[in-house]
């Protein structure tokens, strides 16, 4: 799906998305503030969920170029800082939290290198994957039934979520090396 590119930044899915930023230091503040309960819980639920919802009403009234921009910044702005914080908390080990971060910023210089090229590197599976599984991590490290079993599960599971932005990251590099060679053909075939 192409995106719109109108001046229209305050779509239904825009509104929602700028939202979801706006929100998140606050929750990023109380996640650090307070410790693990079911209401931090929910307030990580809500919010995350909001990108399922920004998701939707895009496809219903139409993808903007703003939104393609803004919904991903709003995905990393909420997933790492719950990742910071957490791994500032000691409950999560700094390296997965690292290793995400790094992926993710190579990962967007290398996608807007390729857009400043005309070539588009689309999200894929494996990425919106990615994004799912480090949201589980930090909604189970959030949760306030503690033990030792669920920092274990937690933990395993952002281990999980690194090696799924391995292999995503490795996606969105071979798609770009492949787009960017189709594209003169495209360009000379017009």
């Amino acid at each position: 799906m192409s995106a719109q590119t109108d001046r229209t930044y305050l779509t239904p899915a825009n509104v929602v998305t700028m939202v979801r930023i706006a929100a998140t230091p606050g929750l990023l503040l109380v996640m650090h503030e307070a410790a693990p309960s079911w209401g931090v819980t929910m307030l990580w639920a809500a919010l995350a969920s909001t990108d399922k919802v920004d998701g939707w009403l895009a496809r219903r009234h139409g993808v903007t170029t703003s939104g393609v921009f803004l919904d991903p910044l709003a995905d990393k702005i909420l997933v790492l800082g719950a990742l910071f914080v957490l791994a500032f908390q000691g409950t999560f080990s700094w390296w997965p939290v690292v290793l995400i971060g790094a992926r993710e910023l190579g990962i967007s210089a290398y996608r807007t290198r390729m857009a400043k090229m005309g070539v588009a590197v689309p999200a894929r599976p494996w990425g919106k994957a990615k994004t799912l599984v480090q949201t589980i991590a930090i909604g189970l490290a959030l949760m306030p039934i503690g033990g030792h079993t669920l920092d274990i599960v937690a933990t395993t599971v952002l281990w999980v979520a690194v090696v799924l932005g391995v292999v995503s990251g490795a996606q969105y590099l071979f798609d770009g090396e492949a787009a960017q060679r189709t594209a003169p053909e495209v360009v000379d075939a017009l």
